[in-house]
């Protein structure tokens, strides 16, 4: 068959649009035509090095399989990587999403003025919404994903689950109607028994999802959770269900066609998570036998099967200590972390998904599904983690390169230097993955991957990715769901360094500075004035480091220093190429890759080490002894003020100007990427201003309000 499809993506969303159009009968002769038709070959072989996000990715699929693509757009998104990769693009509104990428008239508008046949819907906005897929039905184009009865009995949470019992899919216990109010739930957690889950019955991806141990934090989580359903699903029914406390998430991918086959392609692990969104993601995983990985294979399929699914799903259960399993939900859509079942299997599941699209059956048993090596994903955000393990973070990314020089890493992005990172969509950046063999050899090159990761212009979470990956609970594969604060009880701080990575860190800053001294005394390679003194091979200088001054003394041969610390002598060397962004070094034998991000005339050096970025001051001597007469800043008082710890905007102010507020209370709330956060007083006061209102936009710092 020769076809030639169009579609749409969102540089957030991943909504693709395509044509999918006959270009010649099967019975003509091509002949001399032939340089103008492309030919559809399917293969079933993916490459898991191939680094592209997933809206790119699927417009390469479709090149590859003769279709061409129209990518969608919001104003603000115009100049995104899909965008210019699609064969065309059409703008259908404003940033905010329910003026475009949830802008169902505008999406449709788009088609017919594109003649697109097919859309493939991404995993964000519209991919799980039955109403898009039934207009989309109406107008004869096909939906690259299930039917929209599949959709529908799915992604109602509460419906899914009567047909998972029906199905003789092991079930949570909870309560399986829609909650009306607060009251409500507050009855229905007590006859459950704390603690409880209160979520969105049309949700996912973490949003409109609350933890309650008590009466008073449920009527706040179905507030919340209500309130996030509204904004990033536009249906604001809520369920609650027992809450498994410290349970792993393991998910079945399942592939199914219109001929009632169905296969499942393994599990994926996703424990780590921070508010119910998961941050590293491995296949297979560490926990499973294959006894229970058979059974939940079988009983995820047979879900699929009990709703006639034809597409790529996910099945997400909860599994206890014990390996029993729970039905979690299933999500109709390609899962973000879907790359890392592609390494381990070898199938390209978009190809999968548009072949069952038009029609095709499954090319495969289930005995010829395999578990080849060993992948890990971690999800890259424009976060800081040293923030609730990951607020927000917006910016443009002054610089930006992708690890892509290294053996079985694989980056998909939509995002390229010079990119905005908006308050108005999912913060993500990437999705780095890494595959090998085993998973030693999988969690060596994710280390690598991550240390050679250059994000500038935003703050971003690669310290606690790399914190996690090479924490001896994650590395034996102990985890569950409270990985994160259980090992960070008190919140994530960064990496703790040891006596001899400190030393390490010290004499590569004192190394790094005399070479920049070096390099400025020359011009071209050559000095910059006839005459100076011999070139000096022996320094003493002063490093400070948290708060700690340091005495080094630090001798030169060639590319090579040798930096005394406290008795104890650091070899560093390197190629010390300043105008770098990477910094690979060999530091007492041992090779590390670190990054500067910051280097200034008065000394001050910020180096990434290890995944964390460290402040640093190197002084000479002379310097240091006279630094001790300059004034210190002093810190602000944070208990009198409330800043916003994020950019978003002002969903509500619960407080006015002489106000009384009690320690705790909530002040107003802030939204940002569709997460709400309820900002509290940090002591009883008297409320003196208010800065802001419902509706505002503000920045990370900005003032909020101030107490008396």
């Amino acid at each position: 068959m020769f076809l030639q499809w169009q579609r749409s993506s969102s540089v957030t969303v991943g909504l693709l649009v395509l044509v999918w159009t006959p270009l010649f009968h099967s019975h003509v002769c091509l002949s001399k035509q032939r340089c103008g038709v492309i030919i559809c070959r399917y293969s079933t072989v993916y490459d898991p090095t191939e680094k592209v996000s997933l809206f790119i990715r699927v417009i390469k699929t479709c090149k590859k399989m003769g279709i061409k693509t129209v990518a969608v757009h919001s104003d603000v998104d115009s100049s995104a990587v899909h965008v210019k990769m699609a064969d065309e693009a059409v703008c259908v509104g404003p940033a905010p999403t329910n003026k475009s990428y949830l802008n169902m008239d505008a999406i449709m508008n788009a088609i017919k003025q594109t003649g697109a046949q097919a859309v493939h819907p991404g995993y964000g906005f519209l991919s799980e919404n039955k109403e898009f897929a039934k207009r989309l039905a109406a107008e004869g184009v096909s939906f690259i994903g299930p039917d929209t009865h599949a959709i529908q009995a799915m992604g109602d949470k509460i419906e899914s689950k009567l047909i998972a019992k029906a199905a003789k899919v092991n079930t949570i216990p909870g309560y399986d109607g829609v909650v009306k109010d607060a009251e409500e739930a507050v009855k229905i957690a007590g006859e459950i028994g704390y603690p409880v889950m209160i979520k969105a019955s049309a949700g996912g991806g973490g949003k409109g999802m609350r933890i309650a141990w008590n009466d008073e934090e449920t009527r706040e989580g179905f507030r919340f959770s209500s309130q996030e359903a509204a904004s990033s699903f536009g249906d604001d029914r809520l369920l609650i269900e027992k809450f498994i406390d410290n349970p792993r998430h393991i998910e079945i991918q399942v592939l199914a066609d219109k001929h009632g086959n169905a296969l499942w392609l393994n599990e994926r692990e996703c424990s780590i998570q921070r508010r119910n969104q998961k941050v590293v993601e491995e296949a297979p995983s560490t926990f499973l036998d294959p006894d229970t990985r058979r059974a939940m294979g079988e009983q995820a399929v047979s879900l699929a099967k009990a709703v006639k699914y034809s597409s790529a799903g996910t099945v997400e259960f909860l599994v206890d200590s014990k390996k029993n399993f729970y039905f979690l939900e299933m999500n109709t859509r390609l899962q973000v972390e879907h790359p890392i079942t592609e390494c381990i299997t070898g199938l390209d599941l978009v190809q999968q998904m548009i072949r069952i699209a038009m029609g095709y059956k499954l090319q495969h048993k289930q005995s010829d599904i395999p578990i080849n090596g060993w992948a890990i994903e971690s999800r890259v955000y424009a976060e800081d983690p040293y923030k609730s393990f990951g607020l927000p973070s917006i910016g443009r990314l002054s610089q930006y390169q992708e690890p892509l020089d290294l053996h079985n890493v694989r980056v998909d992005s939509g995002i390229e230097e010079g990119s905005d990172i908006s308050i108005y969509y999912d913060p993500m950046i990437s999705k780095l993955v890494t595959y090998g063999k085993t998973r030693e050899e999988a969690l060596k090159k994710m280390e690598e991957a991550l240390d050679n990761y250059v994000i500038r212009g935003v703050t971003h979470n690669i310290p606690l990715l790399r914190e996690i990956i090479v924490h001896p609970r994650f590395v034996s594969g102990d985890i569950s769901t409270k990985f994160l604060p259980e090992v960070y009880p008190d919140g994530f701080k960064g990496h703790m360094l040891t006596a001899g990575e400190r030393r390490e860190l010290l004499a590569t800053a004192a190394a790094l500075y005399v070479a920049a001294q070096l390099r400025s005394q020359k011009f071209l390679g050559d000095l910059r004035v006839s005459v100076v003194p011999a070139e000096s091979r022996q320094w003493e200088l002063c490093v400070e480091l948290d708060k700690g001054l340091h005495m080094l003394g630090v001798s030169r041969s060639g590319n090579n220093y040798t930096v005394e610390i406290d008795g104890e002598k650091v070899e560093v060397s390197g190629e010390w190429n300043l105008a770098s962004a990477l910094l690979p070094l060999t530091i007492n034998g041992k090779h590390r890759t670190l990054q500067c991000l910051l280097r200034t005339a008065a000394g001050e050096i910020t180096l990434q080490y290890l995944g964390t970025s460290f402040k640093l001051r190197v002084l000479s001597k002379l310097a240091a002894s006279l630094s001790k007469h300059m004034p210190e800043k002093v810190p602000e008082d944070t208990s009198s003020i409330l800043r916003s710890p994020m950019p978003g905007s002002v969903v509500a102010v619960s407080v006015k100007p002489g106000d009384n507020v009690a320690e705790g209370q909530e002040i107003c709330v802030i939204e940002a990427m569709k997460m709400q956060n309820s900002m509290t007083a940090a002591k009883a006061a008297k409320v003196k201003s208010v800065h802001c209102k419902a509706g505002d936009t503000v920045g990370e710092g900005d003032l909020l309000v101030e107490l008396e």
